[in-house]
């Protein structure tokens, strides 16, 4: 690397149930976050990387020390909508708000989900595709099976290359392309989440990718809580949230051309009209 490059790389850490997928993948995500940003050529190579939380202040006991802790956050979807079942999750906007806020002196922003964990090349291998001359691409994530699920383990699930998946929870952008976000009252852990990411991405990117195959980052397993029909109403609320976005940067930026131009396969699974 020539030029160097800040990175400052934020989640939302949650104290799981036990019973939860989250209870299991989530320490792992923690350890292997540290692991990454702790790897030794970064500093040669020109690379600083500095891990955020966002997080209620109810969860803030679990938020490792080497993470920098923004403003706790202070609302989630049932404050502004009415759900059959209670589920306190964050709005997207919300936690990106306070990583600008908070890491004013990075040069590249990374969001992902609490349940995605890293190899310990993975910040290298992003500041290269900056170098590049991307500038908003998103990593899809490999599924290994939920085998090895403790932290000893991490060595063994560094060697499975597991199988490619068409889920976007990982998402690497310009800290200044920020304030041109338009992301509504999405909700994180409900679907299409990722995709209003992406559009947004899109619309200010000058060079954007979606890496497919890359054995950068993991999930353990194949949960969907998603399709829990009980919890429509939330799918129904991001999906309308979801449009609105849709037509805020179709209006501000003609995205919607360039989507059905270029990128069809991000205009799949919302009730758009016209789309």
């Amino acid at each position: 690397m020539r030029k160097k490059i800040t990175i400052a790389h934020i989640i939302n850490p949650v104290k799981a149930h036990e019973r939860s997928d989250l209870h299991k993948a989530q320490p792992i995500t923690l350890e292997t976050m540290r692991i990454a940003s702790n790897y030794d050529s970064l500093a040669s190579n020109g690379v600083a990387v500095q891990l955020y939380a966002a997080y209620f202040p109810e969860d803030e006991h679990i938020v490792p020390h080497y993470f920098k802790k923004t403003r706790h956050l202070s609302r989630s979807i049932p404050d502004i909508g009415h759900f059959k079942i209670n589920r306190k999750l964050p709005l997207l906007v919300d936690i990106l708000d306070r990583l600008y806020e908070t890491a004013q002196d990075a040069d590249y922003f990374i969001y992902t989900n609490a349940d995605i964990a890293l190899l310990p090349h993975f910040y290298l291998s992003v500041a290269a595709f900056i170098e590049d001359g991307y500038d908003a691409f998103v990593v899809n994530r490999r599924t290994l099976p939920a085998v090895s699920t403790e932290i000893n383990d991490i060595p063994k699930l560094y060697a499975q290359t597991g199988e490619s998946h068409i889920g976007h929870d990982c998402f690497v952008f310009r800290r200044s392309a920020y304030p041109g976000f338009r992301l509504g009252n999405v909700g994180i852990g409900i679907r299409l989440v990722g995709r209003v990411l992406i559009w947004n991405l899109i619309a200010q990117a000058e060079k954007f990718m979606e890496f497919k195959d890359l054995h950068l980052t993991f999930h353990l397993g194949q949960d969907k809580p998603w399709k829990n029909p009980d919890l429509k109403d939330y799918d129904t609320h991001n999906n309308r949230e979801a449009v609105s976005v849709l037509r805020q940067l179709n209006d501000e930026y003609e995205l919607l051309g360039t989507l059905k131009e270029k990128f069809p396969d991000y205009l799949v699974a919302i009730e758009f009209p016209g789309a």
